[in-house]
């Protein structure tokens, strides 16, 4: 038995792939290492025996950014959700009926677990760009009140440059449409938030004016999924590769930017009509849940 309650409504699986495009200098930090000021890179072999490394986000990072953006959502009551639901990192609820926890799962050490449906991927950055070090003023554990007294010392950090691409993806098993608002709010939110230190942010990379962006909605799955091979450097062919398989959908009926087949049983949105639908599933989450506090 999994645990959750009985759904209020059909279950559905739902997918997210993106490109997001880091738009400043991101310092994401080296695996769960603390006061290392690395970043995390990943080692390829590439099929002609060619080693290859690359600039990482690491998708467990992106994880807990999106967390922390539904803990701390305000609610009118002037508290932030995590307060109204008393649900906190380390210390989740891990209460079936939790927006948070039903979904991203939750954990109380020996008594309860509650296994989410939610996993992230992807992070591999397209291009070969290594990270860049650069020296910074002073450590942020050096600041004092009297400098005089300890001059703060230079310290050098390692940032992925401006520009990286990162292929993204979030998928979603077995989630009712009204659990699954949480997850577009946390990825939109999250946006802005991207990054284990400052600066922060990302955005989803946009060609003519479309954002790189697919959401699935599914039974069966009936598209091919828009997946960049992490052994891809070239930012063209990946586009094109993205591009290719958003559109490529079996049996699907096509109205602009989105799709359905036949059956009922797959859908899918591309571009600016993801975009719209991620907004509007988050906008429900506000109304339906954020608001209920007052």
């Amino acid at each position: 038995m999994s645990g959750l309650p009985k759904a209020n409504g059909q279950r559905y699986h739902f997918d997210i792939y993106a490109i997001l495009e880091g738009t400043q200098e991101l310092y994401f930090g080296h695996e769960v290492m603390i006061n290392v000021n690395m970043v995390e890179t990943v080692k390829l072999v590439l099929p002609n025996g060619e080693g290859l490394e690359k600039c990482y986000f690491s998708p467990t990072k992106r994880r807990g950014i999106e967390r922390r953006s539904l803990l701390w959502a305000p609610c009118p009551n002037g508290q932030m959700l995590g307060e109204n639901l008393d649900c906190h990192i380390p210390r989740t609820c891990a209460k079936p009926e939790c927006p948070i926890c039903s979904v991203y799962g939750g954990l109380i050490v020996g008594k309860q677990t509650l296994i989410g449906r939610l996993t992230h991927a992807g992070g591999v950055a397209i291009q070969r760009l290594l990270p860049e070090e650069k020296q910074r003023a002073m450590h942020p554990t050096a600041i004092v009140n009297d400098p005089n007294e300890n001059p703060p010392q230079p310290f050098k950090r390692q940032y992925n440059e401006p520009g990286l691409l990162y292929p993204v993806y979030n998928h979603c098993l077995s989630v009712t449409e009204q659990e699954f608002t949480a997850v577009a709010y946390a990825f939109l939110d999250s946006l802005a938030r991207i990054g284990s230190g400052n600066p922060k942010g990302a955005t989803i990379y946009e060609t003519d004016g479309e954002p790189l962006l697919v959401v699935d909605k599914y039974l069966v799955p009936h598209g091919e999924r828009p997946v960049i091979s992490p052994a891809e450097t070239s930012v063209e062919n990946a586009i094109r590769r993205f591009q290719s398989r958003a559109w490529a959908v079996n049996g699907g009926n096509w109205d602009g930017g989105s799709a359905t087949t036949d059956n009922g049983n797959f859908q899918r949105w591309v571009g600016k009509m993801a975009y719209q639908k991620l907004q509007d599933w988050a906008d429900t989450f506000v109304n339906d849940v954020l608001k209920k506090y007052r």
